[in-house]
């Protein structure tokens, strides 16, 4: 009998992982020159929201969006007007994998080639997100899904 494939929320190591990840990743934020301007309003919380958004997309199970309360549609709108650039997006992509790293996040190839899949997907929404006036999506549509290889297809802002 085959194997059942694991979500890369499993693969990743779950939520306490996740969460090490996020909250090592936010104080080297809060400490980087550059980012840390962005950053500055950022919640106490902010790192366990991030974890738990980014578990439930990797298939970890509603944590934030029954658990935190939160929804695509806030996650969006915390980049909306921010005017973030590409040389911002490049050093916030470069300490989070340096921080997986540190942390021993799992660095097989085909877990590492769907995370860093998922943050250059993600981030560059982000940059598209911060330059509109209002927020591109709505409360009701879903949390956004990855897996092994799935992308989140074309992003068309009509």
């Amino acid at each position: 009998m085959k194997k059942p494939i694991p979500t890369l929320y499993e693969w990743a190591g779950g939520r306490e992982k996740l969460e090490q990840l996020t909250e090592r990743f936010y104080a080297k934020v809060q400490a980087d020159e550059k980012l840390s301007e962005v950053f500055r309003h950022m919640s106490p919380a902010h790192a366990q929201h991030v974890a738990h958004f980014i578990s439930e997309v990797f298939g970890g199970g509603a944590l934030y969006t029954e658990g935190d309360g939160g929804s695509h549609a806030k996650m969006v709108h915390h980049h909306v007007g921010k005017m973030l650039t590409e040389e911002l997006r490049k050093r916030w992509l470069n300490l989070l994998l340096e921080t997986a790293d540190e942390i021993g996040l799992a660095n097989d190839p085909e877990f590492r080639s769907a995370f860093v899949g998922y943050l250059e997907w993600g981030s560059r929404l982000a940059i598209i997100n911060s330059r509109l006036p209002e927020n591109p999506i709505q409360q009701h549509e879903p949390m956004p899904k990855w897996g092994w290889g799935e992308t989140g297809g074309p992003y068309i802002v009509e």
